[in-house]
């Protein structure tokens, strides 16, 4: 374990949490690049700087340097019922040289204050390092799995493909296309964001010049709002057994089974292709179930995907929908915010929610990160008490508000932003 640094050394330096100007955006990507062995194309440079300006900025200076930085988009993240303002963290940097001197806690602490103040009750992030933001309160909000597809024969279904018309779409035009549908199915699960133009054209449909280039694909009569669509790109990979062209699908959006399973097939369908595969796809993906053959479609990867974070637990509770009854005393444990931190009175049905301080004895004692990992959701609270992260005072409490907290589909983010 390495030694904390001399105490005298770092008292004759100053080191201050401040705003980061516009004018310094760049200092922000350099200080990333530094932190996560990176080097930025003068696009991708271009392109963060244009993330950045419109984002929360926060800095760790030493005097005029930056050695630590905190980002903040303002996002609106999809919960049961509705959406709630969120701080979706990014750009999270300690340069080397300063580490272990509380810079990230300090930033952190920043953070939460801005997110009071702007009036966001949760925060999200894309972690690397899963064991550092636990002890911030993040917890595993969304799950995700990672599909691939032999695309050597048709695809086996179960079920028959909606039989309208599939088109290729220009991506320059595809956001006003296909935004009202991605709208559409984003509030069908927890975890998803809203979108801005911008959005679509530097984070979803942006191409690469050293790469094959992104295809739009959506299905649905023309000049209709389409039923379904796809994003993808054709590679090929190398191995030792010679080279095989892959078809990487970003994201497939669906109304319905039918739509998906027409979309699924498309892509199967196309010639030369030797395997589909997706990164990122919810854990209950309706093609797991109307696919007719597993050995063809198998699930290669299950990983925990959007962290998050319960900065006003009162507020989220109440703002999101409840699927039966319950009335539960939770003793919450929150060591970074003391207002979320107490003994409250959960009492919520499907018309709405209280959540008031009390007295009482509790039915269920856990620390504001497992109830992040459940709020949306996608893990019991149940799970939990059998792994020994929350303690069940009152016998059933924990069944009862899992039935609660129940939803129709699981969780799902894709975009790691």
């Amino acid at each position: 374990m390495r030694g904390e640094p001399d105490p005298a050394s770092v008292a004759r330096v100053t080191l201050d949490i401040r705003e980061i100007p516009k004018s310094q955006v760049d200092r922000i990507v350099d200080l990333a690049d530094l932190a996560f062995h990176e080097a930025d194309s003068a696009d991708e440079r271009k392109q963060h700087r244009g993330r950045l300006r419109v984002c929360g900025r926060i800095g760790a200076y030493e005097d005029d340097a930056l050695v630590g930085a905190v980002v903040a988009h303002r996002f609106k993240l999809t919960v049961p019922g509705g959406e709630l303002p969120c701080a979706g963290l990014d750009y999270v940097a300690v340069a080397p040289t300063h580490r272990r001197r509380g810079l990230l806690t300090r930033m952190i602490a920043e953070q939460w204050r801005r997110c009071a103040e702007l009036g966001q009750p949760l925060s999200c992030l894309w972690a690397s390092e899963d064991t550092i933001y636990g002890r911030f309160g993040y917890g595993d909000g969304t799950f995700g799995c990672s599909i691939e597809i032999d695309a050597r024969r048709p695809l086996d279904l179960r079920i028959t493909p909606d039989p309208r018309p599939l088109r290729l779409v220009d991506p320059a035009k595809a956001p006003g296309l296909l935004g009202p549908v991605y709208a559409a199915v984003r509030g069908r699960r927890g975890g998803r964001l809203d979108r801005d133009e911008e959005w679509w054209r530097t984070m979803v449909l942006l191409d690469d010049e050293d790469e094959e280039p992104i295809r739009v694909v959506a299905l649905g009569e023309r000049g209709e709002t389409p039923a379904g669509y796809v994003v993808y790109r054709v590679e090929e990979v190398k191995g030792p057994a010679g080279s095989a062209n892959m078809l990487q699908v970003f994201e497939l959006e669906a109304q319905d089974a039918p739509v998906a399973a027409a979309l699924w097939a498309y892509l199967v369908s196309i010639d030369l292709i030797d395997k589909v595969v997706a990164w990122a796809r919810p854990l209950d993906d309706p093609l797991l179930q109307f696919a007719g053959d597993r050995d063809q479609v198998r699930v290669t990867r299950q990983y925990p995907a959007l962290r998050l974070r319960l900065v006003d637990v009162r507020t989220a509770l109440t703002a999101r929908s409840w699927a039966a009854p319950v009335d539960l005393v939770l003793d919450v444990r929150d060591a970074a915010l003391p207002a979320n931190q107490g003994r409250f009175r959960l009492t919520a049905d499907p018309t709405g929610a209280t959540y008031t301080a009390t007295d009482a004895a509790p039915d269920l004692a856990l620390d504001v990160r497992e109830l992040a990992t459940c709020y949306l959701g996608g893990t019991p609270i149940r799970r939990l008490v059998a792994a020994g992260l929350v303690t069940e005072a009152t016998p059933g409490a924990a069944h009862r508000l899992d039935a609660a907290l129940r939803t129709e589909l699981l969780p799902y983010a894709h975009e790691d932003y």
